[in-house]
């Protein structure tokens, strides 16, 4: 596995209270709709639906892939029953996700390795999930948080720019902020921070022209790299 490089922690970038900020984005969050991902764990999703939920989110809108995944999920839940829907069906019923055929080879590419090696189930830790095919730090650390309920940093799109632009991490790349977030950001707000982060950036902090206007944190953000706003 290619070795990161975490991210040098300047001093400009101590000054941001995290603490007020996490604090004050889940006083808000009940008015944001919650990651998908988070949605299929708060109903009862087992680990092994939660991984595939993920594997269906990438590059993907949440409501495709909440409606994929309830179809998927009617007829098939575990890995043998994955294995036993023949590939065109599983491609029809996660349609129209994006990269639906890689997706469904995957699955069940996924749901083999889980049966041969781990009796069905999904492993509990990083290093065994970032060996199945497909899975990435993002998709492990997810698994790890919503599927087993385990501390884990999950870096995405939104949890890095907006950290970046909070002035919290100085990064260059997800994998970047992952280690400087592991390095900095407090052990108790681990689970939270992704899901708290990706509704704030879907709804407030935009990637681009963000809502700088109705944002509950604009009085500590100093909007780094945000050269138009609303």
């Amino acid at each position: 596995m290619e070795k990161v490089v975490p991210a040098k922690i300047t001093a400009s970038e101590k000054n941001l209270n995290i603490d007020r900020f996490i604090q004050t984005l889940t006083e808000h969050y009940p008015r944001w709709n919650a990651p998908v991902v988070t949605l299929m764990a708060r109903r009862g999703r087992s680990a092994f639906e939660i991984l595939v939920s993920t594997i269906l989110s990438l590059r993907t809108k949440d409501e495709v892939t909440f409606q994929a995944s309830e179809r998927l999920f009617a007829e098939a839940r575990t890995p043998q029953e994955i294995l036993e829907m023949d590939i065109e069906a599983l491609e029809k019923l996660i349609y129209p996700v994006g990269f639906y055929p890689t997706k469904a080879r995957r699955l069940r590419q996924i749901s083999r390795i889980l049966i041969e090696k781990y009796q069905g189930r999904v492993p509990e830790t990083l290093e065994a999930l970032l060996e199945l095919p497909g899975v990435g730090r993002k998709t492990a650390n997810l698994v790890l948080i919503e599927g087993w309920g385990r501390p884990a940093v999950c870096v995405d799109t939104h949890v890095h720019r907006i950290s970046n632009r909070i002035g919290y991490v100085k990064t260059r790349t997800p994998d970047q902020t992952e280690q400087a977030l592991r390095s900095k950001l407090p052990h108790p707000y681990w689970i939270r921070y992704n899901e708290l982060l990706v509704a704030f950036g879907q709804t407030v902090c935009r990637p681009v022209s963000p809502w700088c206007s109705r944002c509950p944190v604009a009085g500590m953000c100093p909007r780094l790299n945000v050269n138009r706003s609303r």
